[in-house]
């Protein structure tokens, strides 16, 4: 499948959100959304993803 993957397009084996965050190595808290929309984290195992879809991963960043 592809999707874009924080402005970059990419090919993916996942269909499910979750199983995308394990796929390209994202651990720890993240926020998460797809095609401009918040997935909450409990969601994530739920949330399909089709083709096109643009996903956004970001995680937190320490310091002041």
């Amino acid at each position: 499948m592809k999707i874009v993957l924080n402005g970059e397009p990419r090919e993916v084996c996942a269909e499910i959100l979750s199983d995308l965050l394990v796929e390209c190595g994202f651990s720890g808290r993240v926020a998460t959304a797809v095609n401009e929309g918040f997935v909450p984290a409990g969601l994530r195992i739920a949330h399909k993803l089709a083709d096109g879809d643009r996903v956004e991963v970001v995680a937190p960043m320490q310091g002041g």
